[in-house]
């Protein structure tokens, strides 16, 4: 199970972060990494500050965008350490470790970290379903990027030992949309929605972001999601005249 929960690096700029960020996965029995677009690739330093977790690096996955690294995740949580313009579905530690182990038994799922020093863009966050905030002293939040990865990787086992400890209960299994099909069904709704005329091309942003934000709290199914397109495309398609 914790082999399909991801832990996302993005834009990393200090490769010994990177190494940090190895260690504290490996104390916490997780080992897949991916690291989108980073300034650098790890290196020695990274390997020094692995600590005995350079397996981690080495089998790290390097790829362009974060559209790439969650393109087959059901479930994506993002780190955001500030509440942002557009408010989204929040989550504390506990109650993202809890999701993610919950979820990672029937398809792969995402922990997606942002840049040391801005974090992850408005854009990227909406490519999550959920937020997640660390509730750290407000006076003094400092928290860096490894000690972050630490602090939620602790309450991704916390939940996977009581998971073990307890007998399995019967699962009804939910089919959840990969993000890239996601990523296809706002394609085809902003599409449909400048056909249409109700949104300009000039001013999509803003409208679109809010129905990101609708579907994404929805969470529809996967079987649902063929639906909402199966709708859109009927309204694309043209009409007999009278």
């Amino acid at each position: 199970m914790l082999d399909k929960i991801r832990i996302v690096l993005v834009n990393t700029s200090h490769t010994g972060n990177m190494g940090s960020a190895a260690r504290a996965m490996k104390t916490m029995g997780l080992s897949n990494m991916i690291l989108v677009d980073p300034q650098e690739l790890p290196d020695s330093h990274a390997n020094a500050l692995a600590a005995g977790a350079s397996d981690i690096l080495a089998n790290a996955r390097v790829v362009a965008t974060l559209d790439e690294a969650i393109a087959d995740c059901a479930l994506v949580i993002g780190t955001s350490a500030r509440s942002r313009t557009l408010s989204w579905p929040m989550l504390d530690p506990r109650e993202a470790g809890a999701k993610l182990v919950s979820e990672a038994s029937q398809y792969p799922v995402a922990l997606v970290f942002g840049r040391e020093r801005t974090g992850l863009t408005n854009d990227e966050l909406q490519k999550c379903h959920f937020h997640v905030a660390i509730p750290a002293n407000p006076e003094y939040s400092s928290l860096n990027l490894a000690m972050a990865v630490q602090t939620l990787c602790y309450e991704i086992r916390m939940h996977w030992l009581a998971n073990q400890e307890q007998a399995p209960e019967p699962m009804n299994e939910v089919a959840y949309p990969s993000g890239e099909q996601l990523d296809g069904f706002y394609r085809h709704l902003e599409q449909t929605l400048l056909q249409t005329g109700f949104i300009s091309e000039e001013h999509p942003g803003q409208v679109i972001n809010k129905l990101r934000r609708l579907f994404n709290r929805a969470r529809p199914e996967a079987v649902e999601l063929n639906i909402l397109r199966g709708i859109l495309t009927s309204v694309q398609k043209p009409r007999p005249q009278d």
